[in-house]
């Protein structure tokens, strides 16, 4: 069958990798000139397979006020003339509660140990090269009552228990002395040994460059916008964009934030919106002060991670709306953080700056699903965890349309469990 897939991020490409395996025709459509230059091209370079907590948290709710007030705060809310904003805010909010929580980690862990298995695959059989780390991750918590919390859902999930530990603060700074620098008031932290680490953006293009080669490659048709969905007889005929229409049988979703608005106009109006993310890399000039192991301070919300020779820092969640520009005070506040943490192992007057746009669900669940339209799925709404989940989610949506067995449980990414109540919206937008 020939399938178009929309999107040249990881997901996209991932579905590609997959839907060629099953000896489809496959074509990959991008509005950039290259692959991987949207949320896959600078994030925080983590692939988290076992700390996969959303970020609709019920201890989320009580901090929102502060942060609001404060310039530096881990999320900003910039308020829209945008009904998916506040449609997105309210369901968001009403996911801040431990069933839900719970429901989407026990949904979210079999998908990314899944992945683990097909990265590890692309890695030792397939020899993609991307930087890629088996280095572990150590969560670190500033406050005792953060710890004990992430503590408690370990306990609460034997799956979980059983490959991460809970360290003190004395545990923390001898499994990672590099972390000295965030002084006394770390109360301790979570560390995963079997988490792993690379550059997505580099993996994106080791994923392009093998398509492309051998019997069957896939076609990536770059700089190419997509401006709507052509349906004829119930099913999609064709892929319309600015350089004519492109004929399918089939069509893959996987374009991020721009999907909501390409999708509106058939009537699946879906629960993603941006979740806008910062990043830097910086040069490593002292690797003995940096960590060895991928850290994530918790409570500010950032990411450390050691790709080759250098440090990518990522962090925050901004609520803007489409706006993806580099706003100099979150750049500053992770440079910020750099230097205190780490900065006598980085070059701190020659860093990359990035900002992009996540898609994401209020749940943290991702959309992995058919539609109404017989020939068309979705594969999107993996906000912060997308580098993480994109190579089990490419499976899930090749097994959909193959209409055979998944290797997973695969019911809490459909539509209609991952859809809030009350968000259905006309074709305008405009809430009913």
């Amino acid at each position: 069958m020939n399938i178009t897939v929309i999107g040249a991020g990881i997901v996209g490409l991932a579905t590609a990798w997959f839907l060629r395996q099953d000896g489809h025709a496959v074509t990959v459509i991008d509005r950039r000139g290259a692959v991987g230059q949207g949320t896959s091209q600078a994030n925080g370079g983590q692939l988290s397979y076992r700390y996969i907590a959303p970020l609709a948290d019920p201890d989320v709710l009580p901090k929102v006020p502060g942060w609001m007030l404060q310039a530096d705060s881990p999320i900003r809310f910039q308020p829209q003339f945008d009904s998916a904003q506040w449609r997105w805010i309210a369901a968001f909010m009403k996911a801040c509660n431990n069933n839900d929580k719970q429901r989407t980690v026990a949904a979210l862990l079999p998908l990314s140990l899944l992945s683990q298995r097909l990265v590890n695959d692309w890695v030792e059989r397939e020899a993609l090269a991307f930087d890629f780390r088996r280095n572990g991750k150590l969560v670190v918590y500033r406050n005792a009552a953060g710890f004990r919390s992430a503590r408690a859902l370990i306990e609460s999930r034997p799956e979980l228990a059983s490959q991460q530990h809970a360290l003190d603060r004395a545990a923390c700074l001898a499994l990672e002395p590099a972390i000295a620098g965030m002084g006394a008031d770390v109360a301790g932290g979570i560390h995963t040994p079997s988490e792993e680490a690379g550059d997505c953006l580099k993996l994106c293009q080791a994923l392009a460059e093998r398509m492309g080669e051998g019997d069957n490659p896939v076609r990536i048709r770059l700089g190419v916008s997509v401006e709507s969905l052509v349906v004829g007889n119930g099913r999609v005929l064709a892929v319309r964009t600015a350089e004519g229409d492109w004929p399918t049988e089939a069509c893959v979703v996987a374009g991020g934030v721009e999907a909501a608005a390409l999708l509106r106009p058939l009537g699946i109006d879906i629960p993603v919106y941006p979740l806008k993310g910062y990043s830097l890399s910086l040069p490593i000039t002292d690797a003995a002060r940096v960590p060895e192991i991928s850290v994530t301070d918790f409570q500010r919300k950032i990411v450390y991670a050691r790709l080759g020779e250098h440090l990518r820092v990522a962090g925050m969640a901004d609520i803007v709306g489409h706006d993806d520009s580099l706003q100099p005070d979150r750049l500053a506040t992770l440079r910020r953080e750099t230097q205190q943490n780490f900065g006598a192992g980085v070059d701190l007057d020659t860093l990359a700056p990035w900002a992009g746009l996540r898609p994401a669900t209020p749940t943290g669940r991702p959309l992995i699903d058919a539609t109404a339209l017989p020939n068309l799925w979705l594969n999107l709404g993996h906000g912060a965890l997308g580098f993480t989940l994109a190579a089990g989610s490419g499976q899930l949506i090749a097994d959909r349309i193959a209409m055979r067995p998944r290797a997973i449980p695969d019911e809490d990414f459909t539509l209609a469990r991952s859809t809030p109540s009350g968000w259905r919206a006309r074709a305008d937008g405009a809430p009913r």
